[in-house]
């Protein structure tokens, strides 16, 4: 978005380059972040060598098939390299994180899988979607800037531009933030921040403003390999280097097909997205909770049985997934989901005639796992 005034004089771009000035203004900033309710907010300018290092790393995941159907993932690499191409006069960017828990988080363990029964669902999905969160407040700091320029600092207020994102173009998030100083990747390929864990969202605002940059936070994972250990279907195929194919959360949420029946039984009751790689991280000790209702689970989706979920017609996955994350499954897929988390739970001749009953109705993807579903209660009813 971009905001005219009048053109800058020789006596404004002298100001442009008061370095004092603008890390007084950089703090301002920062302050009105924490007050809009994200939890930090960083620096980093588009010209940082992380993104062409970045893109040399996308080229090679690429080129050794992880990313599995997402295709987006081969455009725009222009744009992945020079960020500045998204947002024409683009001189530095905000990165700002959303923490998101409304309960603390177990203390290194996986209490989702006590409950086999229970619907699990990704703690960041439970609430309103992140991403209309993160866009009106990044929207919402942008404009504060704007009246806060045109007041105190007239010189930066002249053809200022911004532009929020949050998830939404071809940028590279989390090398971003950590350059920015939010924390380092870890090897979940998550950022992870030393005071704050993992639960958290990002986002970012483009500006025309040159702000002082920020510097990255080193690792601090050293030799723990908790999350990698965990990983229910070996996602984590190296140290920062995630085999989307067989990740959770890509199988629930970005897969439009048959889920790989080696896979299924692996998945157990998640049926959007995974917490396992982050439930056991021991930084996580420090996750703090979210300082906005928006992300307080709707529709029950904390404790949810899978039949409770089940039971959902179309229609009432339409009204109880408005504005929220799980809207990007469709119902047949989340159907899907469910299916193969029924087929993982305890027998029940229950669960095989709400299997067949619903049968009918899906479409031919999701008849596929409900069929698999029946077999692997059928087959754990011989056992009893």
């Amino acid at each position: 978005m971009k905001i005219p005034t009048k053109t800058l004089d020789n006596s404004d771009n002298a100001n442009l380059d008061n370095t004092n000035t603008l890390t007084i203004l950089k703090h301002w900033i920062k302050e009105q972040a924490l007050d809009l309710g994200f939890s930090d907010c960083g620096v980093v300018h588009p010209d940082n060598p992380i993104f062409p290092q970045q893109l040399a790393k996308l080229k090679q995941w690429l080129a050794d098939g992880y990313h599995g159907n997402m295709n987006f993932f081969h455009e725009n690499h222009d744009k992945r390299a020079n960020p500045a191409l998204l947002v024409a006069g683009t001189k530095s960017i905000l990165s700002v994180r959303l923490d998101y828990l409304v309960t603390p988080p177990p203390k290194r363990s996986i209490p989702d899988n006590d409950y086999p029964n229970h619907a699990i669902i990704a703690r960041y999905a439970r609430g309103r979607d992140y991403h209309k969160i993160m866009r009106s407040r990044l929207k919402a700091l942008a404009l504060r800037i704007h009246d806060k320029l045109k007041t105190d600092y007239p010189q930066f207020a002249d053809d200022f531009v911004f532009r929020p994102f949050s998830d939404s173009a071809p940028i590279s998030e989390r090398p971003l933030a950590e350059q920015a100083g939010l924390g380092w990747t870890g090897k979940h390929t998550l950022l992870i921040n030393q005071k704050s864990g993992s639960f958290f969202v990002l986002g970012e605002l483009f500006t025309s403003l040159p702000l002082p940059a920020d510097s990255p936070v080193l690792p601090h994972c050293g030799s723990c390999s908790a999350c990698m250990d965990i990983c229910p279907t070996g996602a984590i195929v190296g140290e920062q280097l995630v085999d989307a194919r067989r990740c959770i959360s890509y199988l629930t949420i970005e897969l439009d097909s048959e889920i790989p029946l080696e896979l299924r039984p692996k998945m157990g009751n998640k049926i959007f997205g995974c917490d396992d790689c982050q439930l056991v991280c021991p930084w996580n000790k420090f996750a703090k909770l979210a300082k906005i209702d928006d992300f307080n689970p709707r529709h029950n989706l904390d404790s949810s049985s899978l039949l409770d979920l089940w039971g959902w017609d179309n229609a009432i996955f339409l009204a109880n997934t408005e504005g929220s994350p799980l809207r990007r499954t469709g119902y047949d897929n989340f159907m899907r989901n469910i299916a193969v988390a029924l087929g993982n739970a305890p027998f029940d001749q229950n669960i095989v005639d709400k299997l067949k009953q619903k049968y009918p109705t899906l479409s031919e993807n999701a008849q596929i796992h409900i069929d698999w579903a029946i077999k692997q209660q059928l087959a754990k009813a011989k056992l009893t």
